[in-house]
Formats: structure tokens, C-alpha cells, sequence
């Protein structure tokens, strides 16, 4: 069983080639929707968060697909239950050489890949292999296959509903939406001096600290979006929280946290999870030699404050 930690005991529109999610302003549709803003309009209002913790290693890992048991992909909650009507996020780990048939599903979700390469287009597409740090998203009721590959296949997902369900191809339907994938390497990062979630010390050059850039939503107070969160190797400092939902997973590198009223330090690898109540202020330190990645799920802006060295 998983252990949450609560203080102070101790969480295709787009492609590759285009750059867009300099600001994360994907359209759904021909209305001004922000990406994810319509599917999270059917779903319940998020449930405040509270500091808590949740580490990768004790997550419960279970078939992502009842129907396909231990030859599927398995999954690990984070938070939420996938098979409720409820906002849900969880690992996914994949087999090397996996390869799904034709499927839809009945919501749309979005991934973050955090190791091994991933692949989610239409079944005719030519491979697009999506490494660490890469994110998509498909849109429920379109026709898709999704394949991974490498020694270490992981990825997270979140939902904005549920149940979460593979149906045949059969049942396609256009919502819509349309499906994004992001390669790393095509992402647009602010820094400090483009964005005022961050904060660093004068004597600092902004291209060296924190770093953001958001996937999805509108980040906007009240409304829920999804932004990466990159930090320096060696980073120490801060992330305060402003909403009352603020929920962040490690993509990548393995960052020591300290919680809000909290004595203790934990380390949280790649997979852990954290989550913030509205106004706290957690201390985080980041690997010295390894960037630290954070996916962070919020409902108002949060501040990245780098300390001086």
C-alpha cells in the first residue's frame, strides 16, 4: 500500500516541429477554450489539496488494462481512482517493444514520458518516438496505437474523469479535440526574466535558473493548467503555492523535499509526488550535477524562488 506523508510527519494539433507551447495556448475547437479547459469543465471541482507525499517506490502497481492483465502496461495511482468519476493522475510503466492495437478511450488524458521512448499516433503514422521529458496528449474517442521502447519504459498520466477505459477502434468519435505531441527538444522554456512564477538572486544570469513552460489550461487564478518545471543542478530554494490545488510529480532526477512545518527532508525519485496546501512554502534541493524536472498540476500561479549561493 502507498504512504502519503502529511506535514509534519511527513506528490497532434500541435507537432513536434511547432513551438507553440511558448505560452501552453493550444485551441480545442473554434471556440477560445485553452487545451484541457473544456474536458475540465465536465468534470467535478478539484477537491483542495493538503501537503502530502507520495513516494514512486511505494506505489501500488496494477494492470492498466484489466482485460490484457500482466501482457499490458501497469499502472500506479498518484492520486484519485481511475475507474471513478474523479480527477486522477498515475504512473503507466510499459514493456520494451510494447505495442498496442488500434484502441480509443471514452476520456482524454494527458502523459508526461519520464523515461524510455513512447510513441502515441494514429495506426498508420510512422513511428515518433517521444523521449524524457516529452508530453502529448489524446483525445478520447480518436483512433490510436501507442508502442514504447527502451529498458525502462515509464510515463505519467492524468485525467480530468473517469472511469478510465480502452474500447475498440469500432467506437471512434470526433470530440473535438485534437491530440498534441511535444518532443523535448521542440519545447519553448521561459525563464526569470520572462515569467513572474520564478525568482532568482540579481547576481544570477536567468538562462541559469528555474525554468518553466506551460502544457496546458490557462494559467490563471482559478483555473486549473499543467506547466513543467525545470530546475538547475544544484538548485536550492523554494516553491510556494498559491491555489488550492497544486500537485507535482518528478519526470526526471531525484530532488530532496522538505514540506511545509516539516523537520524532515525526504528524497523523492522519479515517479514521487507531492502536493501543497494553499500558502505553503516547501524547501526543495535538487541533485548537484542533474537538472530536476517537475510536471506541477495547479489552480493559480506558484512561485520558484532559487536562493543565493
Amino acid at each position: 500500500m502507498k504512504t502519503k506523508l502529511q506535514a509534519p510527519k511527513l506528490q497532434k494539433a500541435l507537432t513536434t516541429g511547432l513551438p507553440l507551447a511558448v505560452l501552453g495556448l493550444v485551441t480545442v475547437s473554434s471556440s477560445d477554450l485553452l487545451f484541457g479547459a473544456e474536458e475540465e469543465s465536465k468534470s467535478k471541482a478539484p477537491t483542495p489539496t493538503q501537503n502530502e507525499i507520495v513516494l514512486s517506490n511505494e506505489v501500488e502497481w496494477t494492470p492498466l488494462n484489466p482485460a490484457r492483465g500482466d501482457k499490458g502496461p501497469q499502472a500506479g495511482t498518484l492520486w484519485g481512482d481511475r475507474a471513478a468519476n474523479e480527477q486522477t493522475g498515475f504512473l503507466i510503466k510499459f514493456a520494451d517493444g510494447f505495442s498496442s492495437p488500434p484502441h480509443i478511450h471514452n476520456i482524454t488524458y494527458r502523459g508526461v514520458v519520464m523515461s524510455g521512448e513512447v510513441h502515441n499516433d494514429d495506426p498508420a503514422a510512422e513511428k515518433m518516438w517521444l523521449p524524457a521529458g516529452s508530453y502529448w496528449t489524446q483525445p478520447a474517442g480518436e483512433v490510436h496505437i501507442t508502442a514504447a521502447q527502451g529498458e525502462n519504459n515509464m510515463a505519467f498520466l492524468e485525467i480530468e474523469e473517469g472511469p478510465y477505459l480502452v474500447l475498440p477502434s469500432e467506437q471512434a468519435n470526433d470530440n473535438g479535440e485534437r491530440p498534441v505531441n511535444m518532443h523535448e527538444k521542440n519545447i519553448v522554456w521561459l525563464n526569470a526574466a520572462d515569467s513572474s512564477w520564478l525568482d532568482i538572486p540579481d547576481s544570477l544570469n536567468p538562462e541559469d535558473g528555474p525554468q518553466i513552460t506551460y502544457t496546458w489550461g490557462s494559467p490563471k487564478k482559478g483555473q486549473i493548467s499543467g506547466a513543467l518545471v525545470k530546475l538547475p543542478a544544484g538548485f536550492t530554494g523554494t516553491i510556494q503555492n498559491s491555489g488550492t490545488v497544486f500537485r507535482a510529480v518528478v519526470i526526471q532526477g531525484a530532488p530532496d523535499l522538505q514540506l511545509a512545518d516539516s523537520a524532515e527532508s525526504v528524497t523523492l525519485l522519479t515517479g514521487s509526488y507531492f502536493a501543497s496546501a494553499k500558502g505553503a512554502t516547501h524547501q526543495v534541493t535538487g541533485e548537484s550535477e542533474k537538472e530536476t524536472l517537475l510536471y506541477i498540476r495547479s489552480n493559480g500561479s506558484f512561485k520558484v524562488t532559487q536562493n543565493e549561493n
